[in-house]
């Protein structure tokens, strides 16, 4: 029997080239990508992709959704890197971990979004939380993220590894019309009944996030505190490979959050922090942007739609 033929639309990005790294030394599957002189040619993208068992789309949104259009072959299936249908309802969220059967139904589905780097932590933290009733639905939510300047594409990487990185700045916070797409997804997929107030930026080191949500016990229900919560996401992770819960309360325990301490791998460690005294606990999770929040997600989805 053949192995399973992936085309890799878009393997000259950033997310592209990740996946192309992972998936070209496998000799259980067979590689297509396009040449150079090919790959914006419509004609042979779109025989390209009608002739694979499942498309690797690292496009941008528009793009994405052409590729996907372009689709006539009804065994082609396809994992979606852009952020172009991730709240669609014909589509499968990408976040295996995310509830029960949730890897059930991405290894089933000929369409699969794989979710954005940031809400991948944001949705890890409070989906779990609010099917639980531990925090309201309708709760202010504040997410607030730095990521490596990778996030922001070959552009970003450019401008701090290209001649004129010289002028790059150290930090940058961005997003400050407070329209950024990621919210939608979040709210979608953490199941708010509101849109978070999200606040992005970027550090002058290549890839790797921390993301918190804070959170006041005084706007959570009378007996939910830190240990509450943190014992949710200790039990809704606690069968997972690529998503741990880190204890609150042992030697060693965590003092600072790195976001580069995951880089080039798919994991994601999720904190719960809290000072009873105050009323105040800090969710946080510390993840790869180019890992879980990108190409591992999309390697990991594979795999499950490979039926491994």
């Amino acid at each position: 029997m053949a192995s399973p033929l992936i085309f890799i639309d878009g393997d000259q990005g950033t997310t592209g080239l990740q996946i192309h790294e992972k998936l070209r030394g496998r000799t259980d599957i067979a590689l297509l990508t396009l040449p150079d002189a090919h790959r914006k040619d419509p004609v042979r993208r779109a025989q390209a992709i009608n002739e694979c068992d499942i498309a690797m789309l690292c496009l941008p949104d528009a793009a994405a959704r052409e590729a996907a259009a372009s689709i006539v072959n009804p065994r082609v299936r396809v994992i979606d890197a852009s952020s172009a249908h991730r709240t669609h309802a014909d589509w499968v969220y990408g976040f295996p971990e995310m509830v029960k059967g949730q890897a059930a139904r991405v290894a089933a589905a000929s369409r699969v979004s794989n979710p954005g780097c940031y809400p991948t932590g944001a949705i890890a933290l409070l989906r779990p939380l609010l099917d639980a009733g531990l925090v309201p639905r309708d709760y202010p939510v504040s997410v607030n993220a730095v990521s490596g300047y990778s996030g922001g594409g070959r552009a970003s990487v450019e401008a701090h590894e290209g001649p004129q990185a010289t002028n790059r700045s150290q930090f940058r916070v961005y997003g400050l019309e407070l329209a950024h797409k990621h919210p939608p997804e979040i709210v979608k997929h953490a199941g708010l009944a509101f849109r978070p107030m999200f606040v992005p930026s970027y550090g002058a080191y290549r890839q790797g996030i921390v993301l918190t949500i804070p959170l006041e016990t005084r706007l959570l229900s009378p007996g939910v505190d830190g240990v509450a919560l943190h014992d949710c996401l200790s039990a809704h992770y606690a069968d997972e490979t690529f998503v741990k819960v880190l204890p609150m309360q042992a030697p060693g325990v965590v003092k600072q959050l790195d976001p580069e301490a995951l880089n080039g791998t798919n994991l994601m460690q999720l904190n719960v922090f809290s000072n009873d005294e105050n009323g105040q606990i800090l969710l946080a999770a510390v993840f790869d942007n180019l890992g879980k929040g990108a190409s591992g997600a999309a390697v990991q989805n594979l795999d499950l739609m490979l039926g491994l």
